[in-house]
């Protein structure tokens, strides 16, 4: 019985050790929005951003994509744009507007050279380009499947950070999502951002 016991835990642990590196992988294998750390504390950073260039589209906050959005935005950096350019997939996938609120914007970052060279207009309805405007963020980074309960919560005790701190940051929040569907719950890296308030450069 123990010697079962044994092999169970240890099947347990190879498992999760390589789900783990999965998950650090597949993150690691994509071009990630630029961002530069001002301040850390714990899980809270405060963070500068340029802009982002996204291709974007309406979304609902806990479908995980499951409503076309995410397959609407694949479509275009598979081809579905004007000039049928095949575009790299990029991490963190942006969830924009009233967190807790089930219509939100979602948001893919368009890699750097292709922001640069001028991402390609889309094709049909659905999708549109726009900038994301830079600046200084508030962000706290944590596990889970991201919801609009969790997303909440995690806003709720960044903003008493801040408060803590002395920082105002904008009535509104967004989301940002770093893994694909399949990384287990527990491996994901979510992140909620509150852009500053007359914070200095």
């Amino acid at each position: 019985m123990k010697r079962s016991m044994i092999y169970v835990t240890g099947f347990v642990a190879v498992a999760l050790i390589g789900a783990f590196a999965v998950a650090l992988t597949t993150r690691a294998g994509y071009e990630s929005a630029e961002y530069k750390v001002i301040e850390t504390d714990g899980s809270i950073e405060i963070r500068e951003y340029p802009d982002l260039m996204l291709a974007a589209t309406d979304s609902k906050m806990d479908s995980q994509g499951r409503d076309g959005s995410f397959m609407r935005l694949f479509q275009y950096i598979s081809g579905a744009n004007e000039a049928e350019q095949k575009i790299a997939m990029t991490t963190p996938v942006f969830m924009e507007g009233e967190i807790g609120e089930s219509d939100v914007s979602m948001g893919f970052v368009m890699p750097k050279e292709v922001a640069a060279e001028g991402a390609p207009n889309p094709k049909g309805e659905g999708v549109k380009l726009r900038e994301r405007k830079g600046g200084r963020f508030a962000v706290i980074r944590f596990s889970g499947r991201l919801d609009s309960k969790l997303a909440k919560e995690q806003e709720s005790k960044l903003r008493d950070w801040m408060e803590s701190r002395g920082l105002e940051g904008e009535d509104s929040a967004e989301a940002a999502g770093y893994d694909p569907p399949f990384t287990p719950a527990a491996l994901r890296r979510n992140e909620i951002l509150i852009r500053l308030v007359s914070s200095e450069e």
